[in-house]
């Protein structure tokens, strides 16, 4: 029998809007009034988020107000993304959800099937990263910069980057997936010693990161994207996506969520000590 899972399809959203709704549903978790949940989702303006313990000083804020950007910090962990020209995935359950236990990289790696078979249902063939990478002295503060264990990559290119939250009432799990643009307009918010470090920068990304667009030779939308991601979850996973809406509490939870932590400054100012 196959497996009941909310599906959300929310409209494109500020970014602290977007990371408080996936921490009310966090929060639904943990007193058993919501569903495992699979929300699909976009970002309007287009919004810079930093992972959970990245250095706020990696980003040139001035500039990310001049270009009339967001800025918000995750709840998850990695480093920055840009989001914009994409589908963003936030899959929430409970610890001891079957896809879900065990460990980080066991979760990570039954999730990846369900990937596999979206980027199958697009046409397009890719791999996924087995080998775990080194972390680097000074980390890239970007996050499609380097392909990580059980990402997702096409011709060893980047293409869809992964990180989880784990506490006391579940997991959350975010994911990124670029379809369209150009992949190093994040890098004009980023702080580099100059600028021939920052042109550098561009051309590590690009031969390290790639879009569904470039990869595939061909435009897909956000809808037809989400769509594959519905068939391909449901398949592979064994899930009942049955699509609803927030409830009541998780809006109250959202909006003071929004309001007391990721609307403050202070919040996109931590670092995880």
């Amino acid at each position: 029998m196959k497996e009941l899972w909310r599906l959300l399809l929310t409209p494109p959203s500020r970014g602290a809007w977007n990371m408080a709704v996936d921490e009310a549903i966090l929060q639904g978790m943990g007193d058993g009034s919501a569903l495992p949940t699979l929300r699909l989702y976009a970002w309007d303006p287009c919004c810079l988020s930093l992972g959970y313990a990245q250095p706020l000083g990696d980003v040139d804020l001035p500039c990310v107000h001049a270009l009339g950007w967001d800025l918000v910090r995750r709840l998850t962990g990695g480093r920055a993304v840009l989001h914009t020209d994409e589908i963003t995935y936030s899959i929430i359950a409970p610890l001891n959800e079957r896809h879900m236990k065990g460990t980080v990289l066991q979760s990570y790696c039954r999730l990846a099937v369900g990937l596999m078979e979206l980027f199958r249902l697009l046409d397009l063939q890719v791999e996924v990263q087995e080998r775990a990478g080194t972390i680097p002295k000074n980390p890239n503060p970007v996050c499609f910069e380097v392909p990580s264990t059980s990402e997702i990559t096409v011709g060893g290119k980047k293409l869809v980057g992964s990180a989880q939250a784990r506490r006391k009432e579940g997991i959350l799990q975010h994911g990124s997936l670029p379809l369209t643009g150009d992949l190093t307009r994040i890098l004009q918010v980023l702080v580099y010693p100059d600028e021939d470090a920052r042109a550098r920068a561009a051309s590590h990304l690009l031969e390290r990161a790639t879009t569904v667009e470039t990869a595939l030779g061909r435009d897909v939308s956000w809808n037809e994207a989400a769509q594959a991601f519905i068939n391909g979850f449901s398949s592979v996973l064994d899930l009942d996506l049955q699509e609803g809406e927030l409830s009541p509490q998780e809006i109250a939870r959202t909006r003071m969520l929004v309001e007391n932590k990721y609307s403050d400054p202070n919040w996109n100012r931590k670092q995880k000590t």
